[in-house]
């Protein structure tokens, strides 16, 4: 008998994987659901996911291992076997650096820009040009999905990256001289840097002229940065909150959402991870919300005032605003292990995530602290669809 109901488990647990992501526990506590997981593939890393509603397409830079990687042990024409003279059998295949561009209705695969690559993009869909937070930035033409050219930004080392349409501006966030770079969005030119006066991590804008940069240090802050002067003009302190990676905004109301990965001075150990939320017009802290993990983004979706955190352990958070001075956490859904940054379709009011299946993890080291993350499983990249 206990064998029939392992079977019958098991064939439904199968049924359930193809199409769509089984629902669970937490799914049923709120409005959102998984309602899409396409396993596109592509081997190589990752950081940020881009959105693009208006020309309906899905950004997402992937990082190549020159010489081979582990996550992909298998050659395809996009990641050939690099051979040695006298091996019996090729070397592990190089892991090509490149952009891919995917449709945002269907998640199919549109293209590929070679050597384009890094942490985020940015598309300004006034000019048709999009950006890349690599070294040197990349700025390619949306249409023809082409490259056009590489912009110099040493020494910063871009890693978030955001457009502004305000001004048609790219800002490229850099950790080691925490600063932002500042790009003209029509012909790629550099029109100066910023200085945040904290390790940088996600910016937004409120399209009137200011931009918001919330900062990883512990305890962490919120740069406010008047677009116009390009200088820095307030510093939110987010008390004894750091960490922090993620970072939305309610421009009508002027409300922050800060998402960080740990509270308490010291930090508490375990981590604590905390939404903070703020006014954006002088920084004072209305309420902190608890977080499902340690977050790596957030954003806002302004047609059902709710604000989200993704985190890297498999968590979507729904802060749901019910008021400007009145916020809750309405769900904490299961998404994906490792699904930590989201991007946001603000035409379907969908949220993406991705992230990709792992083997074991090995063990930790003797002496205690955290071991290293499993091998990735190679063809198991995967895009996670959220909405309701």
């Amino acid at each position: 008998m206990n064998r029939l109901v392992l079977a019958v488990v098991i064939s439904i647990a199968a049924l359930g994987s193809i199409g769509q992501a089984p629902q669970s526990p937490q799914a049923a506590a709120g409005p959102y659901k998984v309602l899409k997981m396409a396993k596109v593939g592509g081997e190589g890393g990752w950081d940020y996911i881009y959105a693009d509603s208006a020309g309906r397409r899905l950004y997402i830079p992937r990082r190549g291992a020159p010489g081979g990687s582990p996550q992909a042990p298998a050659a395809t024409a996009a990641t050939p076997a690099a051979t040695t003279a006298g091996d019996a059998k090729p070397a592990a295949p190089v892991v090509q650096t490149r952009l891919s561009i995917y449709d945002l209705d269907t998640l199919e695969l549109v293209k590929e820009i070679p050597e384009v690559g890094g942490n985020g993009t940015a598309v300004d869909p006034k000019s048709g040009h999009g950006f890349t937070s690599s070294r040197a930035v990349s700025m390619f033409d949306t249409k023809t999905m082409t490259l056009i050219k590489t912009i110099d930004v040493a020494p910063a080392a871009p890693d978030g990256i955001l457009f502004d349409s305000f001004n048609q501006r790219v800002y490229v966030f850099s950790h080691p001289t925490k600063d932002a770079t500042v790009i003209d969005a029509k012909d790629g030119s550099v029109l100066g840097k910023i200085d945040l006066g904290g390790v940088p991590e996600q910016g937004v804008a409120d399209g009137n002229g200011m931009l918001y940069v919330v900062m990883q240090d512990m305890p962490g802050s919120v740069t406010a940065v008047d677009v116009n002067t390009m200088k820095a003009v307030a510093h939110y302190p987010l008390e004894d909150k750091g960490r922090c990676n993620g970072l939305a905004l309610d421009a009508k109301n002027h409300v922050l959402f800060a998402a960080c990965g740990n509270s308490g001075n010291p930090p508490a150990q375990p981590a604590v991870p905390m939404m903070v939320i703020l006014s954006s017009t002088d920084g004072k802290i209305i309420t902190s919300l608890p977080l499902a993990g340690g977050s790596d983004g957030a954003a806002f979706n302004p047609s059902t005032m709710e604000a989200f955190s993704t985190q890297g352990n498999g968590t979507l958070t729904v802060v749901k605003e019910k008021s400007p001075t009145s916020f809750e956490v309405e769900q904490n859904l299961q998404t994906m292990n490792g699904a930590r940054t989201i991007a946001f379709d603000s035409k379907t009011n969908h949220i993406l995530t991705m992230s990709q299946e792992r083997g074991p993890a090995p063990t930790p080291p003797p002496a205690g602290g955290r071991g290293g993350q499993g091998p990735a499983i190679p063809g198991s990249f995967t895009i996670v669809l959220i909405g309701k």
